[in-house]
């Protein structure tokens, strides 16, 4: 079946990511909704039917977990130690050291994948760097000149405000996040594709202005998650744009608490 293989996952509020790394490249990636009561054999069907259709050869033999939503870290634990003999690290969990500890308010609690994306970001452009994730919410993290997260902002995410306008106003219709033609719409679904789409190309520029104006110092912006792309064509404020940086940044995680044990 191969060497030993590492099971990287990242449960978000939305979507869960599995991959595997085989300690050069990421062979297999794969994502399931996140729901907190699926069990550790209904993963493992899952993957195994996967691996199977993809005719993926994998030795599991090291797992590592990032979750925002910690209802599900249970049975992903239960995953990892009955079916692939390994107790995973779970990143922001005692026994999963970072290679720079975060500097916040004492007692604060950073979401992990934030962490780990701080650890990637790092890791890929260097410090004084501000990473936005498109997630279920959109998140700013400020990475120092260290690596170190020192904070951030976190607002609504894209596609939760557009589900709140459609609850709050009946009249509006659910629409699709899209890149409007014009910024002035002359029906309803493009006057709301360009409140939405120009409304967060403004709130992102503005919340990095503020934090480079109280840096004081010059910072890069990188984008991911699964909006980046499309916000990307709207400002040419980001440096580069990672679609892969959480699962980067599990590697990396994994491989420091390997070199430190």
């Amino acid at each position: 079946m191969g060497c030993g293989m590492l099971l990287a996952i990242d449960c978000g509020n939305t979507n869960t990511v599995f991959s595997i790394w085989n300690g050069a490249k990421f062979i297999a990636t794969w994502r399931i909704a996140t729901d907190h009561k699926r069990t550790a054999d209904e993963y493992l069907v899952w993957l195994s039917s996967l691996l199977m259709l993809t005719k993926t050869e994998a030795q599991i033999t090291e797992a590592i977990i990032s979750s925002t939503v910690p209802r599900v870290v249970f049975n992903l634990r239960v995953l990892c130690d009955r079916y692939f003999n390994c107790r995973p690290l779970v990143v922001g969990k005692p026994g999963c050291n970072l290679p720079v500890a975060p500097r916040v308010d004492q007692g604060t609690t950073v979401g992990p994948d934030r962490l780990v994306n701080t650890v990637a970001g790092f890791d890929r452009h260097g410090g004084n760097l501000i990473v936005v994730d498109f997630g279920t919410a959109t998140t700013f993290d400020v990475v120092d000149h260290d690596g170190a997260y020192v904070g951030g902002v976190i607002a609504p995410g894209v596609n939760l405000s557009l589900e709140a306008l459609h609850m709050a106003a009946a009249a509006l219709p659910h629409i699709d996040v899209a890149k409007p033609a014009k910024a002035i719409g002359t029906n309803t679904v493009a006057c709301m594709q360009s409140g939405v789409y120009w409304g967060y190309i403004g709130l992102i520029e503005g919340i990095v202005r503020a934090v480079r104006r109280e840096r004081e110092t010059p910072m890069n912006v990188i984008a991911t998650g699964g909006l980046a792309s499309l916000f990307a064509q709207g400002t040419e404020l980001f440096h580069k744009v990672e679609d892969d940086l959480t699962m980067h940044g599990l590697v990396l995680i994994n491989q420091y608490n390997k070199e430190t044990a």
